[in-house]
């Protein structure tokens, strides 16, 4: 994880640092008001050749519908395979500070997620919902190989909502081993027919000290062994998030080149 609390023109250095050190993927996330997502996942991928980039979330009261499916088909085609993309709420605190809260963010999310979806598989679109509203809109570069879209979900109806329309969920840092279980629970019973759904989970983690905030803490093999809990737990792709203020390319390098190797063996 590549915190928003770094400093962007740091960015670049850190998914370098991200590649050579062999971690899998390298995960953002857009917090008001810090970071751009898409603007840092293009500069993450742009300054590396094959490392996975995530952006776990995009708030979609921001953004029209139709405009993020145009940047994640731009982003797609020119790294295809190499971008991973959650969309959620948003804070709502957050998204009444900028005058775009609305009255039923399960309802926009609802209607967001359908229209991206399609979107990006290179339909035609017509919505007219109570948020999205969208006439003959079709891309005219949709993106050359299959995006997922992610969600992110803490409660039981965008869980289900998840499980329902989305390919894959993201869970927050503070989901516990036990949480993930009734989450992945709630998201299989809401899909209408078996079928793949990835689980991204962020974890906080603490390396070589015992942080009482982190949920896995102490050596590469202890950090390793508690974050297998989660694995276990049904987590597919585990993000490993540093505190507040810590080094992000001393982390990530201590990531992929002490933690990572242990959990794949």
């Amino acid at each position: 994880m590549f915190r928003p609390e770094n400093p962007p023109e740091t960015l670049a250095t850190a998914a370098r640092a991200a590649e050579a050190a062999g971690v899998d993927e390298l995960w953002l996330w857009e917090d008001c008001f810090f970071h751009g997502g898409l603007s840092a996942a293009a500069i993450a991928l742009a300054t590396s050749t094959t490392l996975v980039v995530g952006v776990g979330v995009l708030p979609v009261p921001l953004r029209n519908v139709a405009l993020l499916a145009m940047e994640i088909a731009m982003l797609e085609r020119t790294f295809p395979g190499r971008l991973r993309v959650g969309v959620g709420h948003g804070v709502q605190d957050w998204m009444a500070q900028v005058g775009e809260r609305v009255g039923s963010p399960l309802t926009l999310l609802r209607e967001y997620t359908t229209a991206l979806t399609a979107l990006l598989n290179g339909e035609t679109v017509d919505a007219a919902g109570r948020y999205v509203t969208l006439s003959d809109v079709r891309l005219d570069w949709p993106p050359s190989t299959p995006v997922e879209v992610l969600l992110a979900a803490t409660g039981p109806k965008t869980l289900a909502l998840s499980g329902e329309l989305a390919a894959g969920t993201v869970l927050t840092s503070g989901t516990s081993p036990d949480a993930v279980r009734e989450a992945v629970s709630i998201i299989r019973a809401a899909a209408e027919q078996p079928r793949p759904h990835h689980v991204v989970a962020y974890v906080s983690c603490g390396l070589d000290d015992d942080h009482a905030d982190a949920e896995v803490c102490g050596s590469a093999e202890q950090v390793a062994h508690g974050a297998r809990q989660w694995i276990d737990a049904g987590v597919d792709t585990i993000v490993l998030q540093p505190r507040v203020g810590e080094d992000a390319e001393e982390f990530i390098r201590a990531i992929g080149t002490r933690v990572a190797p242990l959990l794949r063996g």
